[in-house]
């Protein structure tokens, strides 16, 4: 099992933006108002800590590999390896590049209206780390670290996510 994980800031702020361009999801007049149902587990999805507190038990399974969104925007090249490499895949230097490359942001921005059709702009908006900076207010920021201590700070997923890199402003 590949389980890849985000920043939980940057899903939310990506899952607002992804809400508010798919009609059969809850749209919200404003980000204010999102971040009041992403902490209270109004989410069609439940809650994102929750989630990674039971995906936790699981984190030193030998047929879990775990890998952030964030390690993979930072070395693709390095995260296809490992990946191939968990699931016993060899790959010559030549398809190794292949993978990286179709497998990027870019790249499954330019085909997704091939790919995903009508939904591709919305599927695929920025694709970047930290946005969430331009959403989160002081008090929502210390919210979220708070909410983030509670669930998963000191866990090994949480360890994973890089908190202090990522995630703190």
């Amino acid at each position: 099992i590949l389980l890849l994980i985000r920043n939980p800031k940057d899903v939310a702020t990506s899952f607002y933006h992804f809400s508010n361009g798919m009609s059969t999801l809850p749209s919200y007049e404003t980000w204010d108002d999102f971040f009041v149902a992403f902490m209270t587990k109004k989410m069609p999805w439940g809650c994102y800590f929750e989630y990674l507190s039971k995906w936790n038990k699981y984190a030193d399974d030998e047929n879990v590999m775990t890998i952030t969104y964030e390690e993979l925007k930072e070395n693709p090249v390095l995260g296809v390896k490992n990946i191939a490499a968990f699931f016993g895949i060899p790959l010559t230097e030549k398809e190794l590049q292949t993978v990286v490359e179709r497998s990027s942001f870019q790249s499954m921005k330019k085909n997704s209206q091939k790919t995903h059709g009508a939904f591709g702009n919305v599927f695929f908006r920025k694709g970047g780390v930290s946005d969430w900076k331009n959403l989160f207010s002081e008090d929502q920021n210390e919210k979220m670290d708070k909410a983030y201590e509670e669930h998963v700070g000191g866990t090994k997923l949480g360890a994973k996510l890089k908190y202090e890199v990522y995630c703190k402003a």
